[in-house]
């Protein structure tokens, strides 16, 4: 069935002309002549039948079904704009732009990806760490696993883990002059912070530990440099489930006590729609689900210590 549309060639005209509620501004940022924004809108109008503006002597406002075509179109036009720019920039074929944080890349993603590339050798793969979301055209990422609830707007977002916070240390420290036996053994040693949302103050406060500063020991800012802090037996630290599986798996961290805190975030594959229509981001993506399906069935296996 054919595609009901307005006169395509008008659509900027009336998007800028929604946007800057003025003719006069619209057809400076288009480069046209008042008169010619004018045509375009009434051109829409005409096919379709509706009154889109109300026009004043010298101003014009979008009627309300106006504003809620605007709405519409501007978001289509977006979309448009975004397909046509990822298919214009320039990329290797063979190379994935992966986008995500510091501590995910050097706890999780990094010591597994030999698995990766094992599997998929015509696939280069590049790594940029940041906190911030990536516009994936303007950056040139594919791919990108960000901590959050999961609402990226333009974006699919797949969940990768939840998390679950709980203390981690180096298995030297549940012997020697001050073992860690339960959680107010932890006075004796220093605390590690990395800047989580959930830290040692509400940690103690639920472990029933209230003599002890949650304040007290060393603070880094990121999760990769506090967990090797952890390794090396400088600490104790709150650790995120999924950035310490890796050295609970081989033993080089271990859980002196049970209790876990439940964060209200988690890590999500989150990709253009458009994306999957490449092999190597859709390999990716497979890739980065079943890693994260088999940290799932071996969580059981590590339990307390």
């Amino acid at each position: 069935m054919p595609r009901k549309l307005p006169p395509l060639s008008a659509l900027p005209a009336f998007d800028a002309a929604a946007r800057h509620l003025s003719f006069t501004n619209a057809a400076a940022e288009l480069n046209l002549t008042h008169g010619a924004i004018s045509r375009a809108v009434r051109n829409i109008e005409d096919r379709l039948g509706v009154q889109l503006f109300e026009r004043g002597t010298r101003s014009v406002s979008l009627t309300p079904e106006g504003a809620a075509y605007a709405a519409e179109i501007a978001a289509a036009l977006d979309q448009i704009s975004t397909a046509t720019m990822a298919v214009a920039a320039p990329r290797p074929a063979g190379v994935l732009n992966v986008s995500t944080s510091d501590g995910f890349a050097g706890r999780w993603l990094v010591p597994r990806l030999y698995r990766f590339h094992r599997a998929h050798r015509d696939i280069d793969v590049r790594i940029s760490t940041s906190g911030l979301l990536a516009d994936f055209v303007r950056d040139g990422v594919d791919i990108a696993i960000r901590y959050g609830a999961g609402d990226y707007e333009g974006a699919v977002s797949e969940l990768l883990s939840e998390v679950d916070v709980f203390p981690v240390c180096s298995p030297e420290l549940l012997g020697g002059e001050h073992p860690l036996r339960e959680p107010a053994d932890l006075r004796h040693h220093t605390l590690i912070h990395d800047g989580f949302p959930i830290d040692w103050k509400t940690w103690l406060e639920r472990a029933g530990v209230t003599d002890i500063n949650p304040n007290s020991g060393v603070r880094f800012d990121s999760a990769t440099y506090a967990t090797e802090a952890a390794v090396h037996g400088e600490g104790v630290l709150l650790g995120r489930s999924t950035l310490v599986s890796a050295d609970l798996a081989a033993g080089r961290l271990v859980r002196p006590f049970g209790l876990e805190l439940k964060a209200s975030s988690k890590y999500y594959v989150v990709y253009l729609q458009s994306a999957l229509r490449q092999r190597r981001v859709r390999a990716f993506r497979d890739w980065l689900l079943a890693e994260s399906a088999l940290d799932n069935q071996s969580s059981g296996k590590l339990g307390q210590s």
